[in-house]
């Protein structure tokens, strides 16, 4: 009689909102189920298409707040409505992306988890001085807070995460686990030709200092500083030239590099693929990550893993995930953001050895993150919250 397995449906965000880091645990998730734990887990991964109102009219469908408004209801009223008619079919629900967390209200909540990768979305409701939004924003944040509050388990991206959720949404300690993202595959020192030569069509040779900035334009990530340093950096080296890959700058930020006089030396890519990705990642100097606020800092693992030493924000989740691999400056130092850039430069062009060093010491730390690893810690969180293990199926995506 062959073994049943547990049934979990891995639960996705909206594929049409474009979250490239929630899509990849979501991907790199399914992927290791299947590759690793097949004999005991019979994953589906759910993602039912975005519903289309308003932003269906052509007259409205390039406004922003039009399409806020449809994720808004896709989000609060659809995929709730959904997910209520797959209650009684899976052992475990795994929503990957806090964001989404009031899903949890449409499930069991006894064996539904949530990954937290960070407590910004919560802000406005847990630090309201510090971001200030509308009542109906504060309303639709305490729907997911309160979501989270009643999952099962909790899995955090990071110790610090875990801390600011007791601290300050006092979720309690024994319902949180620590469990850090991965390193893709395709994130090695080692030349990719194909990708190496899609990254030379992307950026031209190789003739300069590239500096690298990976991620969102949001606010906490900092954009200001990075162009402000990144003009500082420039008169010490003017050939230096900054590499943006997570989409465009704001207009603000375009004004910015503008007044800066640095427009011209910024390259802007899209999102692109993770092979890519990692060769862009091999062929620059330096990775840079200024953010003011992470829950991960999933760059930093990746530019280590593939050979690219790193300057980060010295805040406490960074300096957890990058240890001493990572050189670190205080938030908003720009000052001391250019010199150390610089400095390593110099090094690099310098003093080989030492060079060679510091990108052995990021590899070796890269190594201590994989998703094989997250994979198994998750598993393991599945067979706590777990009822019966029942039913056995091909894996698939369930279609809604």
């Amino acid at each position: 009689m062959s073994m049943q397995r547990l049934r979990v449906a891995v639960i996705a965000d909206y594929a049409e909102e474009g979250w490239p880091s929630m899509d990849l645990v979501a991907e790199m998730l399914m992927t290791h189920l299947a590759r690793e734990h097949a004999e005991t887990i019979d994953a589906h991964l759910v993602r039912p298409p975005m519903r289309r109102r308003l932003t269906r009219v052509r007259a409205l469908a390039g406004r922003r707040r039009i399409k806020g408004l449809d994720r808004v209801a896709a989000r609060l009223w659809d995929y709730p409505r959904a997910l209520a008619r797959l209650a009684s079919r899976f052992d475990v629900y795994h929503i990957v992306d806090h964001s989404y967390a009031h899903l949890v209200h449409a499930l069991p909540h006894a064996r539904t988890i949530v990954t937290c990768h960070d407590v910004d979305t919560f802000r406005s409701v847990l630090q309201p001085r510090d971001e200030r939004r509308s009542a109906a924003y504060r309303w639709m944040t305490r729907r997911i807070l309160t979501g989270l509050g009643r999952a099962a388990r909790v899995a955090c991206d990071s110790d610090a995460t875990r801390r600011a959720l007791i601290t300050l949404a006092h979720l309690p300690e024994d319902r949180l686990a620590v469990i850090p993202n991965g390193t893709d595959t395709g994130g090695q020192p080692d030349a990719d030709a194909a990708a190496d030569f899609e990254a030379a069509r992307l950026l031209g040779p190789r003739r300069v200092p590239e500096l690298l900035h990976v991620g969102s334009t949001i606010e906490r990530k900092r954009i200001d500083l990075l162009l402000d340093v990144f003009a500082a950096v420039r008169r010490a080296r003017p050939d230096a030239r900054l590499i943006r890959v997570g989409g465009p700058f704001t207009a603000e930020q375009r004004v910015r590099a503008r007044e800066l006089g640095v427009l011209d030396a910024v390259v802007v890519l899209p999102f692109v693929d993770r092979a890519t990705l990692a060769a862009v990642y091999r062929r620059s100097a330096l990775a840079l990550l200024p953010s003011e606020r992470e829950g991960f800092g999933l760059p930093i693992i990746e530019a280590l893993a593939c050979g690219t030493p790193v300057v980060a924000s010295d805040i406490p989740v960074l300096k957890e995930v990058g240890g001493p691999a990572v050189t670190y400056c205080a938030v908003g130092d720009r000052e001391t953001w250019a010199q150390t850039i610089v400095r390593l430069l110099i090094e690099r062009e310098s003093d080989p050895v030492a060079w060679r060093q510091r990108r052995e010491a990021g590899i070796v730390r890269a190594e201590a993150f994989s998703w094989s690893r997250y994979t198994s810690s998750v598993y393991e969180l599945y067979r706590a919250v777990a009822g019966r293990p029942a039913g056995q199926s091909s894996r698939e995506t369930v279609t809604l």
